[in-house]
């Protein structure tokens, strides 16, 4: 059985997350759907992350398995055209190799955070960006980024229904820099706590309003009580932006 490798985009906009719901739209509904009418089969697709609603992806990977051996221009080719009007599009289509997993064989994760950061609203970018009307102080949460950084126990900034075994994490990358009116955080680990980068987007925040300090951040981080946590940002300002694999 063939196995397929699919780079896609999406609006998270309308969907209630990426994974399959009864009676609500996902992306992996949308996805399945869409093989369904291209070739009459029923699978279950699989992805590198389960995105939350509302959550956007720039090069989320999908692993779709097919009983016919289709060229990979006529996968995605008709793909797209099944899954209009959905806002899910796939860029790209490879064979991979029959073990290959998207989400286990993966060695890392890029997220992005978009704040727009002016006294006006948002009209072009409204739901894709987390808008914040307070001067935020990018260098500051920049500096307060990097006590994140490294291999901790990151408890404070898990949501109380993650799933995963450990809270125990190495966070490769924390950035934050200023474009325009925007302010733009960068995380990237092997893998991430459930809300975790909205979490400490959210703490950030309040360094760049003021609210809290660098030192603020290391606290929190030790206390290990999810109850240290800042507010925690909203899902629409929130990219999958990339997904590494060795």
């Amino acid at each position: 059985m063939p196995r397929y490798r699919l780079l896609i985009e999406y609006d998270g906009r309308p969907f209630h997350g990426f994974q399959a719901q009864d009676k609500l739209a996902s992306v992996q509904g949308a996805l399945e759907a869409a093989v369904l009418a291209f070739c009459g089969e029923r699978v279950r697709v699989g992805a590198a992350g389960r995105t939350d609603a509302g959550v956007h992806a720039e090069g989320q990977v999908v692993q779709l398995d097919l009983a016919r051996d289709w060229p990979t221009e006529t996968v995605r080719n008709a793909l797209n055209a099944h899954l209009v009007p959905a806002p899910v599009a796939v860029l790209a289509v490879e064979r991979a190799a029959d073990d290959w997993s998207a989400r286990f064989s993966a060695t890392g994760r890029r997220y992005r955070y978009r704040i727009l950061n002016r006294a006006a609203p948002p009209a072009l970018d409204q739901g894709r960006v987390w808008h914040v009307k307070k001067p935020l102080d990018a260098e500051a949460m920049h500096a307060a980024a990097q006590v994140l950084v490294g291999h901790h126990d990151f408890t404070t900034f898990r949501d109380l229904a993650c799933q995963a075994k450990s809270p125990i994490k190495t966070l490769d990358v924390a950035g934050v820099r200023r474009e325009g009116a925007e302010v733009v955080l960068e995380f990237a680990s092997r893998s991430f706590l459930h809300r975790q980068v909205r979490s400490m987007t959210g703490t950030l925040a309040e360094v760049g309003i003021g609210r809290w300090s660098r030192q603020d951040v290391a606290d929190a981080l030790a206390a290990r009580d999810r109850r240290a946590c800042g507010p925690v940002a909203p899902a629409h300002g929130l990219y999958l932006t990339w997904v590494e694999y060795g």
